[in-house]
């Protein structure tokens, strides 16, 4: 099964780092978290992904190809690359689909050309900024058992802001959240019936606050509840502690992945 990568935002809360290349071209280590994510699925038996591109489309294309023609979708049938201090093996096959999706294209429009590309399959799809010690073999599982159209893996949020414990207006602790104290996000690692492109109203809309919240209408979204590991990088906060757990953990969260 192919897994569709959204890979052509503008990356605009993280744009310190994002002014001259795509947000999943931003490095965890040696490698883009594009790279990670492609590893989480590929670790699990799944190398086969079609990258939604757009904003700077061209950096992805170079770090696929290195090659001078970038007009146009590209197919890589292998990838090679040497990252060893990234806990990644270093020689990978992997086939890549790079489709060129537009600019300003939101996100429903995007999976709905690549769903496009491949009439009447069924896809898995997340997004390039995220990353997760998601059991894809049971996520899919999950799907086919309850047999609606969508599937969305909901996950708790990581911590963002310590609290402060409090005794009659003395500060008895600093802490931070617990990520059970908090209710479930939308955490990505979806898996979508090809069904789904027909029943689009647009192409050019977003699949978070359009198209998913249609779907729910008509009951046809279910959610995969990950416990694990899940780490978003938005902020240059985040994706240091990204590097941080990539750095210091002889296998980094992400491809830890839940029984």
């Amino acid at each position: 099964m192919k897994t569709i990568i959204l890979a052509g935002g503008l990356g605009t809360r993280i744009s310190e780092e994002t002014e001259n290349k795509p947000k999943p071209m931003v490095t965890i280590g040696e490698e883009p978290i594009l790279r990670h994510v492609m590893e989480i699925y590929r670790s699990q038996g799944f190398n086969e992904f079609v990258l939604a591109l757009g904003y700077k489309a061209d950096a992805i294309k170079r770090w696929l190809l290195e090659l001078n023609t970038l007009a146009g979708d590209i197919y890589v049938d292998t990838l090679r690359s040497q990252s060893p201090t990234n806990k990644i093996k270093t020689e990978i096959d992997l086939k890549v689909h790079a489709l060129e999706t537009g600019l300003h294209t939101q996100t429903g429009g995007r999976i709905f050309q690549c769903l496009s590309k491949f009439p009447g399959e069924a896809m898995m799809a997340t997004y390039g900024d995220g990353l997760a010690n998601v059991n894809i073999p049971k996520l899919l599982e999950f799907h086919k058992a309850h047999g609606k159209l969508v599937t969305i893996t909901a996950v708790r949020p990581p911590s963002r802001f310590g609290h402060i414990q409090l005794s009659d207006s003395r500060v008895v602790s600093f802490a931070e959240k617990d990520q059970i104290d908090t209710g479930w996000i939308n955490g990505g690692f979806f898996v979508i019936d090809g069904k789904v492109k027909d029943l689009f109203t647009q192409e050019d809309e977003s699949f978070e606050f359009d198209t998913l919240p249609a779907l729910v209408k008509l009951g046809q979204v279910m959610a995969y509840m990950h416990e694990g590991f899940w780490h978003p990088m938005d902020t240059l906060r985040e994706r240091n502690r990204l590097i941080e757990l990539n750095q210091t953990q002889k296998q980094p969260p992400w491809l830890q992945i839940e029984n």
